[in-house]
């Protein structure tokens, strides 16, 4: 793995994003030929065919791996739970940081069954960012040093990383974001998050509106998106999906507020996440309009809206099954199958 130089400034991780590698194409084409050589119907396992073209892509080996997966799970506090826009208060991130610690969360049982590891990385829980309906959430200094410290994440040896998050107040930052990033009305973006509803889902909804207006003359491009309405574990996983591109390993997005900020990296050009996919269709309303805006469609569509990675972890056994009939099935010629018995 080639070392990754830690960017010190947002004008940096710009110059970062300008020279980040592609795919591996020769890869995928060798992938592709022993994909229509297999003894099946050509096409006949549809997304299972693309993932492992995807992966071949994006790890840059014609024979992909997904022996070591991680699940890199990032905390931050949020200065805008003032507001009241959040079911629980903010103490309920670090209680949930040690419930992950104590391997009590779902997606520590999640993580069991991959045989993968869990790493959870706390950003200043003591110190939650600047309430963003007054102001940037964040400076300049801040906002790097967390994109910086989520590229941590990204060790030698794990050949996938699934990114979640935890973060009381994180849906409203997300619907800023979208907001921010995709236009329409408020409403359209924010959901109950913990299980707001009633009056508080409508001060959730002018929380994130005001928020985007007072902010809207900083937000020049999605980095600014990100200073001015996001939040330090929204930074933080847009420093993994960079480094996992720097270091060939494939990204599984978790649910809407993962998808929110990798949408930051995607509106400063639109091929920074294809070496990333979404895990699920979240529950959270904003959730499918913001896929369709990234033209990204989840693995799979399950009711959840859980968060902390967890189907990002469980979308890690479609992708090792979708390898395990790329990788164990026999080939026409190998079965002595007449390839035409199929047409």
């Amino acid at each position: 793995m080639t070392e990754i130089k830690v960017p010190a400034s947002l004008d940096e991780i710009r110059d970062l994003l300008r020279n980040l590698p592609g795919p591996d194409l020769n890869s995928a084409h060798e992938v592709a030929g022993r994909e229509n050589q297999l003894t099946k119907p050509m096409g006949s396992l549809g997304r299972l065919e693309e993932m492992t073209q995807w992966l071949a892509r994006w790890q840059g080996v014609n024979k992909p791996t997904l022996n070591h997966p991680r699940t890199a799970v990032f905390a931050g506090n949020h200065g805008v739970c003032a507001q009241g826009v959040s079911a629980f208060p903010s103490e309920v991130t670090a209680q949930m940081v040690a419930n992950f610690r104590n391997g009590g969360a779902c997606v520590n049982q999640l993580v069991g069954q991959i045989d993968g590891d869990l790493n959870v990385y706390e950003l200043d829980l003591d110190n939650p960012t600047n309430d963003m309906s007054q102001g940037p959430a964040m400076d300049d200094q801040r906002v790097s040093e967390a994109i910086s410290f989520g590229m941590m994440a990204v060790e030698p040896g794990i050949d996938i990383i699934a990114l979640g998050e935890m973060g009381i107040g994180n849906t409203t930052a997300a619907a800023a974001v979208c907001l921010s990033l995709f236009g329409g009305d408020a409403a359209d973006w924010t959901g109950p998050g913990t299980g707001v509803e009633g009056d508080s889902l409508g001060n959730k909804v002018r929380i994130v509106a005001e928020s985007v207006r007072i902010n809207q003359d900083s937000m020049t491009d999605g980095l600014e998106t990100l200073r001015c309405v996001g939040g330090l574990e929204l930074a933080a996983i847009c420093g993994a999906i960079l480094a996992a591109r720097l270091a060939k390993v494939p990204v599984v997005l978790d649910g809407f507020i993962c998808t929110a900020a990798a949408a930051c990296l995607y509106s400063m050009d639109k091929s920074l996440l294809d070496h990333c996919i979404v895990a699920h269709k979240s529950a959270e309303p904003g959730h499918a309009k913001l896929c369709a805006a990234i033209n990204q469609k989840p693995l799979l569509d399950l009711g959840m809206r859980l968060g902390e990675g967890s189907a990002a972890t469980l979308s890690i056994n479609i992708l090792r099954s979708a390898l395990a009939c790329h990788t164990g099935m026999a080939t026409f010629e190998e079965a002595m199958v007449a390839g035409k018995s199929f047409e």
